[in-house]
């Protein structure tokens, strides 16, 4: 009996674990079908993606290329467009079945339009209804309960976390559709000039890297600034290296997401960057240091000092040293261990003399400017940005272990 209830429980908890594992991103859901790339396009234009991205229990009505473009030719502000798609994320979870399966047939839907607070009354409200023939209608509550689009199909679904369907068209909404003003532009060198990294926001601004940073603010950005200080230090050894090489190394101070001082520490593990290109990894490895935070190449350990900004969708750290990424510095690396030598062949064998080969030379020396605080192996794999990382295997050999003590027992 107290084997099968051992059992149980570790089976339970093994259940448990693809929803501790679950993440979302719209875009990647998105961008699997190119029929809904225009809506894909202005979720992240309009910054909703990141919004969604953080979200749980949601749903989110995608229309198809056809029907943005009906949206667009009514010539909106980009402000009234991130209202208007906002209206199509509802504030619950409704998959295919769901839909089929309201309550007396209808169902009222706050969506994040409403959320923003930019809707007055009920106007962020949507109508949900299960119409006669299998099909579910949808109906802003400023439209005169009008049905407005119905449901086409699911795109795809995480139960209970985000459901992503296709409606039939753009739900229209007066309010939603109102003048509104658009993401406000904000300038990152002048606010790292402001604060202490004016060296790097200039040599930013003297590189092709800076346009990378610019394309990159509206949907989400996190910077990590060298302060003056480690700039000035740094400066030779900039000069040496390539146009490519210099592009590489700024856009690897970048990740093209935003991340808040507790995202950081709460998603710890390997980082692409601005500088990632296919084979081209330049990630690094964000760590906790007891309540800092560490970003660790296989060069350097740089901890973050300093928050310059921390406003969605834009974060700006300074930190204390540059980051070296080990495809332009693999100079620096620090030596493998020589191999152990075998044993010592008979040197009066002929034989052995013949199968005898020479020792490998030995690796050259470090450099006398080899970082100290290199970290020892290898970076783990690269993982997606955004996706909740947990040790799945060692939290169920905990488990298991305590299954076994309590059969002891």
């Amino acid at each position: 009996m107290q084997l099968l209830l051992a059992a149980a429980a570790v089976l339970s908890l093994s259940l448990l674990l693809p929803s501790l594992t679950a993440a979302h991103n719209i875009t990647r859901i998105l961008e699997k079908d190119p029929d809904f790339s225009t809506f894909n396009h202005y979720l992240t234009v309009t910054q909703l993606a990141p919004e969604i991205n953080r979200r749980e229990t949601i749903t989110v009505c995608a229309v198809d290329n056809a029907g943005m473009s009906d949206l667009l030719s009514k010539h909106l502000t980009l402000g009234a467009i991130k209202n208007v798609l906002s209206l199509h994320v509802l504030l619950d979870y409704f998959d295919a079945k769901k839909l089929h399966q309201i309550t007396d047939g209808t169902a009222l839907a706050a969506t994040m339009f409403q959320a923003t607070g930019a809707a007055t009354g009920s106007a962020g409200f949507v109508n949900i209804t299960d119409l006669k023939g299998g099909k579910v209608g949808f109906s802003p509550q400023d439209n005169g309960g009008d049905i407005s689009a119905t449901f086409v199909k699911s795109i795809d679904a995480i139960p209970y976390n985000i459901s992503v369907i296709q409606i039939s068209s753009i739900l229209p909404s007066p309010e939603a559709e109102a003048p509104a003003p658009g993401p406000s532009q904000i300038n990152i060198t002048a606010l790292m000039s402001k604060h202490g990294c004016k060296i790097f926001a200039e040599t930013l601004l003297a590189n092709p890297a800076e346009k990378t940073f610019e394309d990159n603010v509206q949907s989400g950005l996190t910077v990590f600034c060298p302060g003056d200080d480690a700039m000035k230090a740094f400066s030779p050894k900039f000069k040496n290296l390539t146009a490519a090489g210099k592009q590489s190394l700024l856009e690897y101070h970048g990740i093209p997401i935003y991340q808040s001082i507790p995202g950081l520490k709460s998603s710890n593990g390997v980082t692409n960057t601005l500088a990632t290109d296919g084979a081209s990894k330049f990630s690094f490895d964000v760590k906790n240091d007891g309540s800092d935070v560490t970003i660790a190449t296989k060069i350097v350990t740089a901890k973050i000092v300093n928050t310059l900004v921390d406003e969605q969708p834009l974060a700006i750290y300074q930190v204390d040293k540059v980051l070296k990424p080990e495809e332009l510095f693999k100079g620096v690396l620090p030596p493998s261990p020589a191999p152990a030598p075998g044993p010592e062949a008979d040197a009066e064998s002929p034989k052995s003399a013949k199968k005898k080969h020479k020792s490998p030379p030995a690796p050259p020396e470090a450099p006398s400017d080899s970082p100290a605080d290199a970290p020892d192996g290898d970076v783990a794999d690269q993982s997606a940005n955004g996706a909740a990382r947990f040790n799945g295997g060692g939290f169920v050999s905990v488990i298991l272990s305590l299954g076994f003590a309590f059969l002891l027992l």
